[in-house]
């Protein structure tokens, strides 16, 4: 089937720039014109922004306002998103507004769908050795359908409804993986909340064979004389990173790296005790070091589970956190643990809640597997609908009863 035949962007609409009022006057920032960044644009359509300006501030800057119902594209920060206005909206250098000439010529719904259909190419042409951004002479030159206005309708009539059954489909597929993570999670909480007969309050330190924090004695730490070496060298990121159990790392140590520190065995459980991270736990997979801004804790298996503990700590994490503000940065330390007390049933009793949450956490693994597929699924076709859709595959009768059928 022959394609569409296309124009220039810049034959068909004005290409307007945008910029930012002087900081130095607060006073514009105190108005009732938006003015739109590439922070706003989080959904299809701008319906309300960070900033309100006022007129004189439009008239002082390099901003412009775009007339509501039309597009604005991201040309440098958040390169090739797409959006259009419900309102008169001002924007800043970031952003580009087009409007249609003539608006009984081309629609700017379609000409939204359009662009949208382009946002591969257009960070595909991005440079600059910091922020990627798209020249203006490459926005003109972008190529739009050159079609009817009640074909450019029925086309975006097709898109606007296949796209509304997408999205449902996306915020119920987005609400199950929630789920089926807050179940693993609510039984995680609800089993040492609930506790049982025999259970006792005991400190990690009275089931473990070692408690103490990581070491790395050279200064400065990022010396690189010390890495590149078979040692893994664990950093509290690989532990956020991790599930459970720690099965990869960025960073290893060589010889030299390691005379400095020490190497931990494999399942020893490691603790986070700094920054963003703090609190989070994992399980080393591996004879690894790792740097005193993590806590290691040899458990004394005649006495507790590794794996149990694990998970004991996962269900107090919030607490841990907690413990851990009041800082410039969040912290926690072994004295965190000195009085804290955890509960501890039989080991046999431990052994069998592993098992049940081992149990539980591939099952719910494999409904997350599931539904983050399922959500590629719905890009995937999101830009497939839009491909089709700009190569003129509409016109066949076919193809847009699949697209209905989507929809």
């Amino acid at each position: 089937m022959a394609k569409w035949k296309t124009s220039p962007l810049g034959e068909l609409c004005d290409v307007i720039g945008g910029g930012t009022p002087a900081k130095s006057e607060p006073a514009y920032y105190a108005g009732e014109i938006p003015w739109a960044t590439v922070r706003d644009m989080q959904n299809e359509i701008i319906t309300e922004t960070e900033f309100r300006i006022t007129k004189k501030a439009v008239q002082s800057s390099a901003t412009n306002i775009i007339p509501a119902g039309n597009v604005v594209i991201a040309t440098r920060v958040g390169l090739g998103k797409v959006c259009m206005v419900s309102d008169d909206t001002a924007i800043n250098q970031d952003l580009r507004g087009i409007v249609p000439r003539d608006p009984l010529r081309l629609s700017a719904r379609f000409l939204f769908w359009c662009l949208k259909s382009m946002s591969d190419l257009i960070v595909a042409e991005g440079t600059g050795a910091t922020v990627q951004g798209v020249r203006l002479p490459f926005v003109k030159s972008l190529r739009v359908p050159a079609i009817s206005l009640p074909e450019q309708q029925c086309t975006v009539a097709i898109l606007d409804e296949a796209f509304k059954g997408i999205n449902i489909a996306k915020v119920n597929a987005e609400r199950n993986l929630h789920n089926a993570r807050a179940v693993f999670e609510s039984h995680l909480q609800s089993l040492f909340k609930q506790r049982g007969q025999g259970w006792i309050e005991k400190r990690l330190t009275e089931v473990s064979r070692e408690f103490g924090r990581g070491k790395s004695k050279h200064r400065p730490r990022n010396d690189s004389t010390l890495y590149r070496g078979p040692y893994p060298f664990i950093q509290t990121g690989d532990i956020s990173n991790a599930d459970h159990w720690l099965t990869n790392y960025t960073q290893t140590y060589n010889e030299r790296g390691l005379a400095q520190s020490r190497l931990w065995p494999k399942g020893t459980i490691c603790i986070a005790i700094v920054g963003a991270t703090v609190g989070e736990t994992a399980i080393l997979d591996f004879e690894a070091c790792f740097p005193d801004s993590v806590i290691g804790i040899v458990v004394d298996d005649k006495l507790a589970d590794k794996e149990y503990v694990e998970f004991l700590l996962q269900a107090f994490k919030s607490l841990l956190k907690e413990k851990g503000k009041g800082t410039a940065r969040d912290n926690i330390n072994l004295g965190t643990f000195e009085n804290q007390k955890f509960p501890f049933p039989s080991l046999k009793t431990q052994q069998e809640i592993v098992a049940a949450l081992n149990d539980l956490a591939i099952e719910t693994q494999r409904l997350v597997i599931i539904y983050e597929r399922k959500l590629l699924a719905l890009e995937a076709l999101k830009k497939s609908l839009l491909d089709r859709a700009f190569s003129g595959d509409l016109r066949d009768k076919k193809t847009r009863n699949h697209v209905a059928a989507v929809a």
